[in-house]
């Protein structure tokens, strides 16, 4: 285990007329930047001996320097490798200068079972290095935490601050999870942590010394089976996902699942909710056999399918140019691929800001990366070309834009 110090520099506008209702009403506006230095303090596991650590994301987030010292006080620059939002986790590099580091070596997260024992390894409040144990209390717990992929092992070993990026650990020494986050009212511990699994861990690190995260994708969207749901289909419980819609050139549509089935498995894995769902699938690589276990018309089905990466046919990314209101928008087909990378649903038509450049005419009125571009004085859009198009077409612009669940509607003249 390792201690993680990541420090980052604010830069804040303040006035010195705060304060004074007088002054601030006619002198109040933004006055000079002022810097500050955060820093923040986490826990890391060195899971290679040639100098690699994994911690948490949040814990390295925004970091312009990042120290890594070990439990025998000796400190080391740490360069950043792969820093993964979706998944909470950031793997470091550091230089032991020819030493071989004590490396844990990874479990199987799939393997665990309630009432396990394990330990939890950190640095909580920076007293220093701190041994806790307990049990694995529940498996699979989603919607709890900073994660994509929420599906994580939930503890009674004492977490607190400082834990996080920390070694989850069976009583055999083997990592099956990477200390996050916890549930508390006090923000001490209260017996309630949660673990991301190490099977996810060892994906992103080996993504990292690899060709990056590659996560396969099974491209059908569903929600969990209620009691209700359960109740007019029939079943003895609620289990599973029942899909509202499949993406033909994908694992689901390969498995030839359709609206209405309800997965109920992957790989023998009970699923219970999407997370669920996405988990066991992005924790395959592109190219494995998953099987697939589902219900249809009350009957219980099984299809053996091949997991790949969402398709990137026809992004064809193009920079609006001219004297318009996307004027310095770099814009894409949604394409699955491009969902994935934006987490955008998948199933949307439309063309989407990928990036917009600074002092640009689409970020003077307002556009933002992720809007997607449906209409243009009426004019269904249908490919960057098109967008292209229907702006140099008119110096009047009726622009129809999706921006999360909200459409908008903007009139320029």
């Amino acid at each position: 285990m390792v201690n993680v110090y990541a420090s980052r520099v604010v830069r804040q506008r303040f006035s010195p007329f705060a304060g004074n209702p007088f002054f601030e009403r006619f002198f109040g506006g933004p006055g000079p930047t002022r810097e500050r230095v955060e820093q923040s303090l986490g826990s890391g596991v060195i899971v290679g001996e040639e100098g690699i650590v994994v911690t948490n994301y949040h814990v390295i987030e925004g970091a312009e320097d990042i120290q890594v010292a070990l439990a025998d006080r000796r400190e080391y620059q740490a360069s950043v490798i792969l820093a993964d939002a979706r998944t909470d986790l950031a793997v470091l590099r550091i230089d032991p200068e020819g030493d071989v580091l004590p490396a844990l070596a990874f479990g199987d997260s799939d393997a665990l079972a309630v009432g396990d024992l394990v330990l939890a390894i950190g640095d909580p409040f920076g007293v220093g290095q701190t041994v806790t144990s307990g049990i694995v209390s529940a498996l699979a717990r989603t919607q709890v935490g900073a994660s994509d992929y929420q599906f994580f092992i939930q503890t009674d070993a004492a977490i607190n601050p400082g834990n996080s990026g920390g070694a989850l650990v069976t009583i055999d020494g083997q990592l099956i999870g990477i200390n996050s986050s916890i549930v508390s009212s006090s923000g001490g511990n209260v017996g309630i942590g949660f673990a991301i699994p190490s099977n996810m861990v060892r994906l992103v690190v080996e993504g990292a010394l690899g060709d990056g995260i590659r996560r396969p994708w099974f491209g059908a969207q569903g929600d969990a089976v209620t009691a209700e749901i359960a109740r007019s289909l029939g079943l003895s419980r609620p289990v599973g996902v029942v899909i509202s819609q499949v993406y033909p050139q994908s694992a689901a549509g390969e498995a030839g699942l359709r609206r209405g089935d309800i997965v109920i498995a992957i790989d023998d894995f009970e699923v219970n909710d999407p997370q669920g769902l996405n988990y066991r699938v992005a924790t395959r690589q592109p190219g494995d056999l998953i099987t697939v276990g589902f219900l249809r018309d009350g009957m219980e089905r099984q299809a053996r399918v091949r997991v790949n990466l969402p398709p990137d046919e026809n992004r064809d990314e193009l920079l609006l140019t001219g004297r318009n209101p996307l004027g310095g928008a770099r814009v894409a087909n949604v394409t699955p691929a491009l969902a994935d990378e934006m987490q955008l649903d998948f199933f949307l038509a439309g063309v989407v800001i990928t990036e917009i450049e600074g002092g640009s005419d689409a970020s003077r009125f307002g556009f933002r990366t992720g809007d997607i571009i449906r209409q243009v004085n009426g004019v269904d859009i249908a490919s960057p070309g098109a967008l292209q198009i229907a702006l140099d077409a008119s110096d009047g612009w009726d622009i129809s834009a999706l921006r999360g669940n909200r459409t908008m509607s903007v009139s320029i003249r």
